[in-house]
């Protein structure tokens, strides 16, 4: 080690050392002293975060599929409510846009994250079990690269897992620089995954809530709440700030209201179908990943053959590229009723194969918003299927396509209550719990008897970890 080397140790030192006496007087002040100052500073690094990959990724997507293959993709309210293109200008250039996009992200996490074997959520939540003072800054910033090269180039991943990433990743290196005990840097760290997500989706509360349910399969962290919370609204209002505060789907007919309780038979079947679409997404996504680390063969061609699948599906069936967000928004402005009634029923089906390809390949990013829009489209089908064939069915397929997003990913996720939360957040549709309450319920219920979950960091409950 030269002098040079050294005395940038030193440096280092001296400056981590000035930073723990400094936040001394929050850090030993008392229970709410210590996170109020905790959870502003995860809560701007996980708002900045946010802003950092949302503008990565729509300059990734724009990139590789506006201006390479000529196909824009629609979006959400959020993010000006386009309805993209009607067909792909060179659709031979999309097999291997989204092939090359799938390469260059495995080119970047061999370089920079070669080490790290569980990626977005599922990466965060076993940093918060085993180590939350270990994830690095060199590993995250491979994460979120190569998120956007998978995702922009048309892989179907959210962008929740690269936003965790960073979030968490933040709330790590305050665990480290402020020498916090294994409890508070767990508590810290659970809460750089909400507020990141809290952010990334314009759901504060359900943001915190994830932080505090996600954690187990069968119990909950109660202790993180207001940490979380607190990181959460910083978060929120810092991307915001910066990006609007827009709802992330806007949904523009009368606001629903629950008022036919013999309706809730309707909620209750439509439970099964989306609880049995998000046991599909959690099996079929696991079935496919254990198949790609099952092949011998080297990493870079394993991830590219990923891409290429996604490339394929998408040249018949555009609704499976990046984040699907844009589709999300359509079927709550029409309910999806321009679509041919094949491709509504087929979505969820592919979805489920090209985000196992996508990610079960080697890419990086989210399972979070791939399970949004496998529910989406479950509600759609249902309510396509049996509108105008069987009475008591709504007029409008909105509430089945909100339901059944709540439903579809909180069972596969075994965070029931925060997605409900979070996707009322997201559509401005409070007054659909009670329907969606049923459906929930009945949909995780099932999902604890298949044991299955879309998270396998996630231990069963508490004692197993403290």
């Amino acid at each position: 080690m030269n002098k040079a080397t050294i005395g940038l140790a030193e440096i280092a030192y001296i400056v981590r050392q000035k930073l723990v006496s400094l936040s001394s007087h929050f850090l030993y002040g008392g229970y709410l002293r210590k996170w109020l100052f905790l959870g502003v500073l995860i809560g701007v690094g996980g708002g900045l975060g946010a802003v950092v990959f949302a503008d990565l990724l729509s300059i990734s997507t724009h990139f590789f599929l506006g201006i390479v293959v000529g196909y824009h993709v629609p979006t959400s309210a959020a993010s000006g409510d386009h309805h993209g293109s009607a067909k792909y200008l060179r659709p031979w250039a999309l097999p291997l846009i989204t092939t090359s996009g799938a390469l260059l992200a495995g080119i970047i996490i061999s370089t920079l994250a070669p080490k790290v074997k569980d990626h977005g959520i599922d990466g965060v939540l076993l940093a918060a079990h085993k180590n939350p003072w270990g994830m690095r800054f060199r590993a995250v910033i491979g994460e979120i690269l190569a998120a956007a090269a998978t995702i922009g180039s048309g892989g179907s991943a959210g962008p929740e897992g690269p936003t965790a990433q960073i979030t968490g990743g933040t709330a790590s290196m305050l665990a480290r620089t402020l020498y916090l005990s294994p409890g508070d840097a767990r508590i810290a760290v659970a809460s750089g995954i909400g507020s990141g997500i809290g952010a990334i989706f314009r759901a504060p509360l359900g943001g915190a809530i994830f932080s505090a349910e996600i954690l187990y399969r069968q119990d909950l962290e109660a202790e993180v709440l207001i940490p979380s919370a607190i990181a959460s609204a910083v978060a929120y209002g810092v991307f915001g700030s910066i990006n609007g505060f827009r709802l992330l789907f806007a949904y523009k007919g009368k606001p629903y209201v629950f008022n036919h309780p013999l309706n809730l038979l309707w909620y209750l079947l439509l439970g099964v179908v989306a609880g049995g679409m998000g046991i599909l997404y959690a099996k079929g996504f696991y079935g496919i990943s254990d198949w790609f680390a099952r092949r011998k063969i080297p990493f870079l061609l394993k991830v590219s053959m990923g891409g290429a699948v996604t490339g394929v599906v998408a040249l018949a069936v555009p609704e499976v590229l990046g984040t699907g967000n844009g589709w999300v928004q359509r079927s709550l402005q029409a309910g999806m009723v321009s679509i041919p009634l094949w491709i509504i029923l087929a979505v969820p089906f592919l979805h489920i194969l090209t985000t196992s390809a996508s990610l079960g390949s080697g890419g990086i990013g989210g399972t979070f918003g791939p399970g949004i829009v496998i529910g989406a489209f479950t509600g759609a089908a249902f309510w396509r299927l049996f509108h105008g064939v069987v009475p008591g069915i709504p007029h409008s397929a909105v509430p089945f396509v909100i339901v059944s997003m709540m439903a579809c990913f909180g069972s596969a996720s075994r965070a029931p209550f925060a997605v409900l939360v979070m996707v009322a957040e997201m559509t401005g549709t409070i007054g659909i719990m009670p329907p969606a309450m049923i459906a929930v319920g009945v949909a995780t219920a099932m999902a604890w008897q298949a044991d299955v979950t879309i998270y396998r960091s996630q231990p069963d409950k508490r004692r197993q970890v403290l």
